[in-house]
């Protein structure tokens, strides 16, 4: 088959689509025959060799974590799935034509594979980081970087849950935010005033790392109501950096439940073939990311 592979650490240019052998579904695990995979900034993260506790590698190395399709193998001890059935979930080397999943969920009807692929890993994510920041129903959200993956999904999950957002983006995103449920403002100069005038912030999230640490602290008078998923300084300030996953097969199961509700969707802002993974991931690291980046195979 085809993959995506990397044999040392670096930029984009590490990337390379080789020839190799299939994997196979071990027990707990299916195998997909892959129709799209997500692109997430942990993945270009991990190749750059940055410190990711939750996902050390052995070079060479696949690249992703999430992916959908239709799964052709089924491990021992894996009950409710038969082969021919439209799933997306989380596994690794994703970036391929076939890949093994660990944790997966029947795609929700409506979804299409592109779609599909770009929830996994952005929705356990954003479940994750609204209950470590403590915020609850009733009380204001800043999301700073509010436009992609994980920003559209927490946005959506907070209003659903009778949370205030208000969330920072480019100018060109702002009325993407609006129409997400959340109050809106651009970033760059004069930010803080911007968001003051919203209201009073409870607790924020820093889902861009661009710096802005000591504001949002500023803003809700207590590290400990901080959390970042982008900026590893962020621990030498008192915020705690979020980058452990938790359970993926939960977050499925409530992506599920709040797509079927019509609570929660992504779209997908740009696809590429497997042969431009350099080209997503530089994208992808450029940010001004309206939704998702995904891979077509």
């Amino acid at each position: 088959m085809k993959k995506v592979s990397f044999d040392e650490f670096g930029g984009p240019d590490v990337l390379r689509l080789v020839d190799a052998e299939e994997p196979h579904a071990g027990a707990g695990q299916v195998r997909i025959a892959v129709r799209a995979a997500g692109v997430n900034p942990v993945d270009w993260r991990i190749r750059e060799g940055q410190i990711l506790g939750a996902h050390p590698i052995e070079l060479p190395s696949g690249v992703g974590l999430d992916a959908s399709g239709v799964v052709d193998e089924v491990g021992e001890g894996v009950a409710g799935v038969e082969i021919g059935d439209a799933v997306f979930g989380e596994g690794s080397s994703t970036y391929a034509e076939f890949a093994v999943l660990s944790a997966w969920a029947r795609i929700p009807e409506g979804l299409t594979f592109a779609e599909a692929a770009g929830y996994p890993s952005v929705v356990e994510t954003a479940l994750r980081i609204i209950r470590e920041v403590g915020v609850r129903p009733g009380q204001t959200l800043l999301v700073s970087g509010a436009s992609g993956g994980v920003g559209s999904a927490v946005l959506q999950i907070a209003h659903d849950r009778g949370i205030t957002v208000i969330g920072t983006a480019g100018a060109r995103n702002q009325d993407y935010l609006r129409g997400l449920g959340a109050l809106a403002t651009t970033y760059g100069e004069g930010w803080v005033e911007r968001v003051r005038q919203l209201g009073q912030v409870d607790a924020a999230l820093d889902l861009s790392g661009s710096g802005v640490i000591r504001e949002l602290v500023a803003l809700t008078g207590d590290p400990r109501k901080v959390i970042s998923i982008a900026d590893l300084g962020a621990p030498a300030l008192g915020v705690r950096f979020s980058g452990v996953a938790g359970s993926v097969r939960d977050a499925l199961a409530e992506a599920v439940d709040l797509i079927s509700r019509g609570k929660l969707r992504i779209p997908v802002e740009k696809s590429y073939p497997l042969t431009e993974a350099a080209a997503a991931h530089i994208d992808s690291q450029a940010g001004h990311t309206r939704g998702r980046r995904v891979l077509i195979i």
